[in-house]
Formats: C-alpha cells, sequence, structure tokens
C-alpha cells in the first residue's frame, strides 16, 4: 500500500485532523515560562532595533518574502546568534518525517536546530514571511513542522513562531497521549513597535539559552 503523503507548503488543518488528534486551546499562562525569561538588552542592541523599524516602517508591506528576510528579518536572527559548534540556523531547509504512519515533508522557511553542514535534531521553527495573509496558511504549515519534529525528537513539546509581515505570533505545540495534540498561540506582536520588536528578541533570545538543548 502506497504510503499517504502531504506537503507542508499545500496542507490543511482538516489534513491535521485526520491524520492526530489536534486542538487549539486558551491558556494566558502557558508562555509565562518562556515570556519571563530574564535578558537585560544591550544598548548596541537597542540601536539596531531603532534604526530597522526606521528604515523599513514605510516599506515593510510592500515587501516580497525575499525583501523582507534579508532586509529585517536576517539582522534580527543575525544579532540573536543562534550558531554554536553544535548548532546552527538554516532557511528553507529540508524537513520530513512519519506521523501516525503518514509523510509529512518539505521545507521549513527557518529552522534552528543542532548540527553545523546539515541540520540534524530541530529545536525552533519560524514558518511564513509573507507581507500579508498568502493562501497557505502559516499557522498550519508551522504546526505541521512542530508535529513531524515531535515525532522525530521522541518528545511531548515543540516550540515556534510565524511571521506575516511584521507580525508575530509563537506557538506551542504539546503532546498530551499517543496521537493527540494541543497547541496554544500567542498575542500578536508588532516588529514595527519598539517595545514589541524588544520583547519579541527576548523571546529569541529565550530561545536559545533555554531550549535548543538535546
Amino acid at each position: 500500500m502506497e504510503t499517504k503523503s502531504y506537503n507542508f507548503s499545500n496542507i490543511k488543518f482538516s489534513d491535521l485532523e485526520n491524520i492526530v488528534q489536534i486542538k487549539p486551546m486558551r491558556d494566558a499562562t502557558k508562555f509565562n515560562e518562556w515570556f519571563s525569561f530574564a535578558y537585560k538588552l544591550k544598548p548596541t542592541e537597542t540601536k539596531l532595533f531603532k534604526a530597522l523599524i526606521d528604515k523599513n516602517i514605510m516599506r515593510i508591506m510592500s515587501y516580497m518574502e525575499e525583501d523582507l528576510k534579508a532586509k529585517f528579518l536576517i539582522p534580527i536572527f543575525n544579532q540573536v546568534d543562534f550558531t554554536t559548534d553544535v548548532r546552527d540556523d538554516w532557511y528553507d531547509a529540508s524537513l520530513s518525517g512519519m506521523v501516525n504512519g503518514v509523510e509529512i515533508k518539505g521545507f521549513a522557511d527557518y529552522m534552528v536546530a543542532s548540527g553545523t553542514r546539515d541540520p540534524r535534531k530541530p529545536y525552533f521553527f519560524i514558518q511564513e514571511f509573507k507581507p500579508s495573509i498568502p493562501d497557505r496558511n502559516p499557522e498550519v504549515q508551522l504546526l505541521a513542522e512542530m508535529l513531524v519534529t515531535i515525532e522525530k525528537n521522541q518528545t511531548n513539546i515543540m516550540r515556534g513562531g510565524y511571521i506575516i509581515g511584521q507580525n508575530w505570533k509563537f506557538v506551542i505545540l504539546e503532546k498530551t497521549r499517543e496521537n493527540q495534540f494541543e497547541y496554544f498561540v500567542s498575542p500578536v506582536f508588532d516588529a514595527l513597535e519598539l517595545a514589541d520588536l524588544k520583547k519579541i528578541y527576548i523571546i529569541l533570545q529565550a530561545v536559545k539559552h533555554k531550549y535548543c538543548k538535546d
């Protein structure tokens, strides 16, 4: 029998529901431990964020995906600096795996994982850099990537986020029992507001220091 297969780029939430039991949950406290990470911003970091906002605020909604990535996102990710001698970050990295007998595969827009030449064990994802909501749903694509990784890593939790233009949301996916999952979505952060961009940066620093571990 041929294995059923889906691609991240066109998977629908109804497809995920056919593969596993998955449901959204509301719990304002779920992100407390992640978002309360203590990190003191350096003056140089604040200066960078102000410059990024000033340079991009009038143009960001007209950017195509590669423009948004190159001009606004990569400077932020590079400042976080996920790279170590055992870990790196990747753009458009290949990912595939089996979830409840179904293959899900494709390319992750952005992934932090162990490995230096090729990604090995994923720790964190950010999906979609479109300036406005595309036909494809970035939240569903992100959930599919996180499902695959929970199964590959044999863990019960994965964190990620998705970006639509200037707006960021973070996501926690938890495996509660075999083939049963719950996910939580944070409030939106507006990266063109300095206070929100600082929060986004601290959240990414928390990923680097707390969750990128074997």
